[in-house]
């Protein structure tokens, strides 16, 4: 990698992954010698921005944009541009599309170019005082640009400005401010850019002065009531992801209409991409029916005025509601409105906010450019069953557990692993999380065996993801034994955990999924319990574990009767044995272990015995996989005609009659 290239990188990360100066991925960076500039293409991230992610462009073509005549209808113009912009890419077979600023990237003399969207810096900007505020502190060093639409104009009147700047001070500006959008640092290396945006920053505060601490506030578990619902009604197809959020400077927005009124209309474009133009209030908030009742009767009429549902909902109490249909783009609609409410209060510190005008707002919603960053933004593996669903899956942080969830996360469901073994849960998350994928994992401690416990799972599911499709009761215990070695310790600890967890699996992740029924009644959700063959039949020497089985499918049959009626599948899946994992391979206390000590294989002498003993029990002559459960689990959640059901999955070892 060519030396400069690094240190774009370097810093274009450096900025990307600190919101104070970037929000969803925005921003863009760029560094050029004679020849080439290399710029960020158009909808990838500061934060992970590599040299993959830049586009090169001959400057020598690129700088005939500026020379052209263009139509003066702005829609075909911009299309002119942008396949002039296409035809000064170096590489032709680059599928990547550059930056709709790289005209004037290539303007600013400067090697590096470094474009942000500061929340302090836009606190100025997006003020009433804001021209007046940046002659105060920068004087001369700074080029401060009234608000014009971005594209090909907001090139051409840089490009008058910067003629003048130069004509007056024999230099280029190494700061242009941009009114309601942000801020262009440039500089020869990355190295003068950074202490540049640091001294702007540091003369920003101190003109600004002392503000209060922000902190987060607590999660109102009225919103486990309201955000099953609100997803549904929300639903244009498949049920949306709802992020959520509170803060001090949140509530204080939020605690009335005339208080909302001040963060109801945008102040930059990146609102209008991510959030939309309009956002909802909903201050009748003492009850969860009252707020859902509110919203009933809101969201109809906001979407007959505005002609679509809203991103961003506002509850007295309670906080913001992003919703969007994953939890990536809901997170880009939160981290963006948080932003503009803290550029809000900073601007109101500076003689008043500055909102965008409604020709302004509808250039931006409007602009090609900005729909293509939506598309891009939004992009993601869609499965019309599965994608950005929400599950749950007990016992999730290793073996089947773990395999299930892997499974899940990579059909773009959105997983929370319970699970008692928080290392090892926490760890697994992580790398699920470091992918790509626009779905999130969440590690919940929990002991099933604790009603408490599983109702606190429940909890923090819909907290986070806002509500709940799919609950796979999965944890359980085995402990093989005689009746003359079972003490009844082992057998209670068996029974609470393989029976009783189940029941309070069903218990509360069904009251969530009521809650979605009644807003959506022909939507289905499923809970399903990860059963054993040993439901299906006696095991011998295994009573305690195969008694709780046996029970668990009579727990599947009454629940699938209960929910019914609420589009809740309930059944369970009966694998045969998992040779590979933990269960039976544990070298301590695996079950070919307990079974060699226990002596329930006559004859066997060795693990390898015990091994082969039942390998030779099953028709298909091998135990079962990950993946015959998962084909199982994903029929079950196809099936919509299917309830109250074992199904075997047991090489032909046990068959149903």
């Amino acid at each position: 990698m060519k030396p400069e290239i690094a240190e774009l990188v370097e810093i274009s990360r450096y900025y990307g992954n600190n919101k104070a100066y970037v929000i969803a991925g925005g921003g863009n960076t760029s560094f050029k010698d004679p020849q080439t500039i290399w710029i960020k293409a158009s909808g990838q991230s500061l934060a992970t921005l590599g040299e993959e992610g830049l586009v090169a462009l001959d400057r020598e073509k690129l700088r005939l944009i500026s020379e052209k005549q263009y139509s003066d209808d702005s829609s075909i113009r911009e299309e002119q541009v942008k396949n002039d912009l296409f035809k000064s890419i170096i590489d032709q077979g680059q599928s990547k599309r550059p930056s709709v600023e790289t005209s004037l990237h290539d303007l600013i003399r400067y090697k590096f170019v470094v474009h942000l969207h500061p929340t302090l810096i836009n606190g100025i900007l997006c003020s009433r005082n804001a021209r007046n505020i940046v002659m105060q502190l920068f004087g001369d060093k700074a080029l401060f640009v009234p608000y014009i639409d971005p594209g090909y104009t907001l090139f051409k009147k840089l490009e008058s400005e910067i003629v003048k700047f130069r004509a007056n001070f024999q230099s280029d500006p190494h700061i242009i401010l941009l009114e309601n959008h942000g801020s262009f640092v440039s500089a020869d290396s990355a190295a003068e850019v950074k202490k540049i945006y640091e001294d702007i920053l540091a003369a920003i505060s101190g003109y600004i002065g002392k503000t209060d601490e922000i902190e987060e506030l607590p999660y109102n578990p009225v919103l486990s009531k309201i955000t099953p619902a609100l997803r549904m009604l929300l639903s244009d197809g498949n049920p949306r992801v709802i992020r959520y959020r509170n803060t001090t400077l949140i509530s204080g927005y939020s605690q009335s209409q005339t208080e909302f009124h001040k963060i109801s209309l945008p102040l930059t474009p990146d609102i209008i991409v991510y959030c939309k133009t309009r956002y909802l209030y909903i201050e009748q908030s003492s009850t969860a029916e009252r707020i859902l009742e509110s919203a009933r009767t809101q969201l109809p009429r906001f979407l007959a005025e505005y002609g679509f549902l809203p991103k961003v909902i506002v509850i007295k109490n309670c906080g913001i509601l992003a919703v969007d249909e994953s939890v990536a783009s809901a997170d880009a609609v939160l981290d963006v409105y948080d932003d503009m409410i803290k550029v809000c209060h900073y601007s109101s510190l500076c003689g008043g906010t500055k909102t965008l005008t409604p020709d302004q707002t509808e250039f931006i919603d409007k602009w090609e450019v900005e729909n293509y960053r939506r598309k891009v933004s939004g992009t993601g593996v869609k499965n019309s069953r599965m994608h950005q669903k929400i599950a749950v899956v007990t016992g999730g942080a290793q073996g089947f557990g773990a395999g299930i969830a892997e499974a899940l996360f990579k059909m773009n469901v959105n997983v929370v692993v319970a699970d008692l073994n928080e290392e090892t849960g926490k760890s697994f998350v992580s790398s699920l999380n470091s992918s790509e994928f626009k779905n999130r994992a969440l590690f919940v401690r929990t002991d099933v065996s604790d009603a408490e416990s599983v109702r606190n799972l429940v909890e923090k599911t819909v907290s986070a993801f806002g509500g709940l499709d799919l609950m796979v009761s999965n944890a359980g215990v085995l402990r093989a034994g005689s009746l003359d070695e079972m003490d009844p310790e082992t057998f209670a600890k068996t029974t609470n955990i393989n029976y009783s967890g189940y029941f309070y699996c069903a218990k509360y992740a069904s009251e969530i999924m009521k809650i979605q029924n009644q807003e959506k009644p022909e939507y289905f959700s499923d809970i399903i319990q990860i059963n054993s063959k040993s439901g299906l039949r006696g095991s011998n020497r295994n009573f305690a574990y195969a008694g709780t089985k046996f029970g668990g499918i009579g727990l599947t049959q009454s629940f699938a009767l209960e929910l019914a009626p609420f589009r809740i599948k309930v059944n369970s899946i009966c694998p045969g044995n998992f040779y590979e994992g933990p269960l039976w391979s544990d070298p301590h206390n695996g079950l070919f272990v307990q079974y060699l000590r226990t002596g329930k294989v006559p004859g066997a002498k060795t693990i390898d015995d015990v091994k082969k003993h039942y390998e030779e029990q099953v028709p298909l002559k091998r135990g079962c996989r990950l993946e015959d459960v998962v084909k199982a689990m994903l029929y079950i959640i196809d099936q919509e005609y299917e309830t109250g059901q074992a199904v075997p999955v047991t090489g032909g070892q046990v068959m149903l009659s």
